[in-house]
């Protein structure tokens, strides 16, 4: 798709509902396994992104911890993953490249997987991000309750990095600090 050409196929405006949009971008997404298209209504001038996936055929199945099943929803996975990175410099195609791998090795690895396998996977790959998003997943999906939990935590990603976190994350979170 050569950038700034209408499709033949246009798709609704979220804003005003117009069938009149045109792409104003073309480009492969999570490892080439999806096509991610900016495109702006010409009614409204609403910019929005869509993404092309591939369906999948196979059910894969989340086994929880209760011993409830349910199938896999990747919207869930991203959401939760979206949350643990609000208001870090985290950008959705990076929360999106990282919901592909985590899919793609849950798919290859059966057709069920318990949701502490997800969750060990999605910690996994925040810690290679942020750290702080990492923490934040991690408060939740390991159920902290109290501020040691947060401690014990911290201090197994810090001997896993082997050192404290290096001068440019310092720069970057005093940056994004409120002033006092």
């Amino acid at each position: 798709m050569i950038e700034g050409k209408e499709l033949s196929e246009s798709m609704r405006c979220p804003q005003c509902g117009s069938m009149e949009t045109r792409v104003m971008e073309t480009r492969t997404a999570e490892e080439g396994r999806t096509i991610r298209r900016r495109r702006e209504c010409t009614a409204c001038g609403f910019r929005f992104t869509t993404y092309e996936r591939v369906e999948e055929r196979k059910v894969l199945w989340i086994s929880k911890k209760d011993g409830r099943r349910e199938a896999f929803d990747r919207s869930k996975l991203v959401r939760g993953i979206s949350r643990a990175c609000e208001r870090l410099p985290i950008s959705l195609d990076t929360i999106e490249d990282m919901a592909a791998r985590i899919e793609t090795r849950l798919r290859e690895s059966g057709d069920e997987v318990s949701s502490m396998a997800i969750g060990e996977l999605v910690m996994k790959e925040l810690a290679e991000i942020n750290k702080v998003a990492y923490v934040r997943f991690a408060s939740v999906y390991r159920e902290f309750t109290d501020l040691s939990s947060f401690q014990r935590e911290i201090a197994k990603l810090v001997s896993r990095a082997g050192q404290p976190e290096t001068a440019g994350e310092e720069k970057e979170e005093k940056k994004n600090s409120p002033k006092k």
